[in-house]
């Protein structure tokens, strides 16, 4: 059974969300504060680290710096900041992905189970990707071609992780715009979609008319290449 840590200081969130988790087959301990989190980690050791950024003692931050201290695994923050800053501060801090609230109870269960799914593909937690010619590290949130990284904004960067998190699938376009639905608050159609997928594969592709990252599957959408070894 996994082993879910859940920092929120909503008591009507805690009690639903640890329910529905719970329903899902989910250990789940619950605390509402950086010190109590903090004891947490230290008493036991998380399979997935759910966590929110506003809590009374301090940042959701803090707790995320001490888990990447203590525990590797995987952090997915839960914040009501819809702002890129807030976003990509997240991600520079370590968390593995992020959700908006209010969430959708489905979107938030899958974004668990592709998390915890590509935190059992990396067991030593280092969140180390190889793609083509690029390393992503999805611990710090970073996309490096060699010593240079390549700087994304967070609707694109949450574009290349739903692709990442389905790696040997093909998404459908409608898949896509579930996956990027949130962020920021941007409002993202079919038609701004590949505006999108157009600006990130120039800015990730060596040779964009011919992409090795993200492959065109003519008539079904699109999906992740293959990983070097």
């Amino acid at each position: 059974m996994k082993k879910i840590l859940l920092v929120e200081d909503d008591k009507s969130i805690v009690l639903g969300l640890s329910y529905s988790l719970e329903s899902e087959g989910y250990e789940v301990d619950a605390c509402g504060s950086v010190a109590l989190a903090s004891l947490r980690l230290q008493e036991k050791a998380y399979d997935l680290i759910l966590l929110d950024l506003g809590l009374p003692d301090g940042s959701g931050y803090d707790v995320c710096k001490i888990a990447r201290e203590i525990n590797k695994a995987p952090v997915i923050f839960l914040t009501a900041c819809d702002d890129e800053v807030n976003v990509v501060m997240g991600l520079d801090m370590g968390a593995d992905d992020y959700i908006t609230k209010p969430f959708r109870l489905r979107e938030l269960l899958s974004r668990i189970k592709t998390v915890l799914r590509r935190s059992e593909k990396n067991p030593d937690g280092s969140g180390i990707l190889l793609i083509h010619t690029l390393t992503i590290n999805t611990s710090l949130g970073k996309v490096m071609r060699g010593n240079t990284e390549i700087l994304l904004t967070a609707l694109e960067y949450r574009l290349l992780l739903t692709l990442l998190n389905h790696e040997g699938q093909t998404l459908s376009r409608n898949q896509l715009l579930e996956g990027i639905w949130d962020v920021g608050g941007e409002f993202v159609n079919d038609n701004t979609l590949t505006v999108y997928i157009k600006r990130l594969r120039e800015k990730i592709e060596e040779d964009p008319a011919h992409p090795e990252v993200i492959i065109t599957v003519r008539g079904v959408g699109y999906r992740i290449g293959s990983r070097r070894k």
